[in-house]
């Protein structure tokens, strides 16, 4: 006879612990369960679909996820009133294109935020991370910067030579911004050396040692969802998404795009370059050495 385990309980209240435990002891529980980050190491040992249903529910119903984070009474004072949630409820304006519904999110964020023109603004993508001090009196001398950043591949002691230092996230005054599009595409490094194409922007300040690229931090079975619903819809194929076809890349230190790319692994000694968080909590972020 089957068993039926329902385990409900609010949020980090140690639902994954007793799922782990239904698990340890032969409940099924799926064959796409959301593996470990940095929120918990362990595992979360929740269903991939069932939390996007989840997510779309929560939508559908107009709640600001940002509320039901449950965080500390520290994390409160730190970050509740830093972060603006800004929520988009209209339909894309073409929805079978990924880049143009970006484009779109992007420009409604800008839209709705409310600066000042000498307001600085810094876009980097979420596994893009700008090393602070870089911060400390910031004072931006150019129309544009770039922070250069150390570019590390699937885990904290496997970095891609071939594409550091990386272009990562980029400054601009409030009122110079024309797209977060144009930031992303349009100002470059290599820009600079183009002194015979007037239509390209040269005033940008590269900012070296700017902080730090941790691409692809995921589990082989995250990687296959993401390369199969990601907008570079050019890797969903199963030569790149399929999970052990990514397991294989992985232990071999490949790059997962068919770039004929080898990644290195560094030595214990290079630990002191990464973020401080990570320096002060390695024991915390040993999957991911």
């Amino acid at each position: 006879m089957n068993k039926l385990l329902c385990i409900v309980t609010t949020g980090r209240s140690g639902s994954s612990l007793l799922a782990n435990l239904a698990s340890s002891i032969n409940f099924n529980l799926s064959d796409q369960l959301f593996g470990s980050n940095f929120t918990n190491i362990k595992g979360h040992f929740e269903d991939l679909n069932i939390m996007s249903k989840n997510d779309h529910f929560l939508g559908r119903i107009n709640k600001k996820m940002w509320d039901t984070i449950e965080l500390t009474d520290v994390q409160n004072n730190l970050f509740r009133d830093k972060i603006i949630y800004i929520q988009l409820n209209e339909p894309f304006t073409n929805s079978k294109n990924p880049w143009v519904n970006q484009a779109f999110q992007r420009d409604f964020i800008l839209q709705n935020i409310n600066a000042k023109s000498e307001d600085y603004l810094i876009f980097s993508d979420p596994d893009e991370i700008m090393r602070p001090e870089k911060l400390i009196n910031f004072n931006l001398k150019k129309k544009y910067g770039i922070f250069l950043q150390k570019h590390f591949m699937y885990k904290f002691n496997i970095i891609a030579d071939q594409y550091s230092p990386w272009e990562g996230s980029r400054v601009v005054k409030f009122g110079d911004i024309k797209s977060i599009d144009y930031l992303r595409q349009k100002i470059l490094v290599k820009n600079i050396k183009k002194w015979w194409r007037p239509d390209k922007e040269k005033s940008i300040e590269i900012f070296e040692n700017g902080g730090w690229h941790f691409n692809n931090f995921f589990s082989p079975k995250e990687l296959s969802i993401k390369l199969k619903t990601f907008a570079h819809s050019e890797f969903s194929d199963k030569k790149f998404s399929d999970e052990a076809i990514i397991k294989k890349k992985m232990s071999a230190l490949e790059d997962l795009y068919g770039r004929n790319q080898k990644f290195v692994k560094l030595n214990n000694e290079h630990i002191q370059e990464l973020p401080e968080h990570i320096i002060q909590n390695k024991d915390n972020f040993k999957d991911f050495f």
